[in-house]
């Protein structure tokens, strides 16, 4: 078993992430926020141990399995409810994605025992750590966003609408324009006349795959091109839209099983070959 810090650890950053105003992780012991409030929304998943919070003067806990969501401008403290402390992740949402309307239900309800929403927020804080995987994390935030706006109703799930052909080629051509540019999720749907969340079904259910994976692999098959033309991995990195040589090295090696320089460094004959099968 892992041994846990004695004192307390933070890191936080603001990834490039539309509507994500900041990423925080933290494991306190015995340090106790005061009463405070936030422009922004809270987001919160307890990983170790338990939180004792009072809301807008009334009593609540925050435990693993459950999400918590403090809303915008309501005061609200933090303590540890154990002698242990606790570790938590936390995602600060603008109130331009998930409205300050909606602060009244979160203040009713802050705990949501919803296993699966967890979940997804696990994955976003899985691809948050890593730098230049912002598409992926756009397209996981709006599902997230989907189903807190559910909540925060109180709707049932409406029943999805019918998958549209026309718009998964569409998108898949405007992925293919934007290989190395890129594009955020909500200037696609912008621009394709589609909600974000339909958007990403729709060409999942079309292509089999989620779109954030389908520019990954346009990204890695214009990455081989370069390398086999001669460009050092570095300079690839930048060119086939990748963050840097190590964002590259990360997902080319999850591709293809070997890095970069590697690839590039095969013998002619090798080379060839992967040419011909394509």
């Amino acid at each position: 078993m892992a041994t846990r810090p004695a004192g307390p650890h933070v890191s936080a950053w603001r990834p490039a992430v539309p509507g994500i105003a900041e990423v925080f992780h933290a494991h306190f012991v015995d340090h106790a926020y005061p009463s405070h409030t936030h422009d922004v929304w809270t987001l919160l998943i307890v990983d170790d141990g338990a939180i004792r919070f009072d809301l807008y003067r009334h009593q609540h806990g925050a435990l693993r399995p459950s999400v918590t969501l403090l809303p915008p401008h309501v005061p609200h403290d933090g303590r540890s409810a154990t002698h242990q402390g606790f570790r938590k992740r936390v995602l600060y949402l603008d109130t331009s994605v998930l409205g300050a309307e909606l602060a009244g239900a979160a203040v009713d309800e802050p705990s949501l025992p919803d296993r699966q929403l967890r979940h997804r927020i696990h994955q976003l804080h899985q691809v948050l750590a890593q730098p230049g995987d912002a598409f992926e994390a756009d397209s996981r935030l709006a599902f997230i966003l989907e189903r807190l706006s559910l909540h925060l109703r109180r709707h049932p799930p409406a029943l999805a609408p019918p998958v549209a052909r026309g718009l998964a080629v569409r998108m898949r051509e405007l992925l293919d324009a934007r290989t190395a540019e890129g594009i955020t999720l909500r200037e696609a749907a912008e621009l394709l006349h589609a909600h974000p969340t339909h958007l990403v079904r729709a060409f999942t259910h079309a292509h089999g795959l989620p779109p954030h994976l389908y520019l990954t692999g346009r990204r890695i098959e214009l990455a081989r091109r370069l390398l086999l033309a001669g460009q050092r991995p570095a300079e690839v990195a930048t060119v086939a839209g990748f963050y840097d040589q190590s964002h590259l090295t990360r997902h080319f090696k999850r591709h293809l099983g070997i890095s970069p320089a590697r690839y590039r460094g095969r013998p002619a004959s090798a080379q060839v070959v992967v040419d011909d099968r394509r």
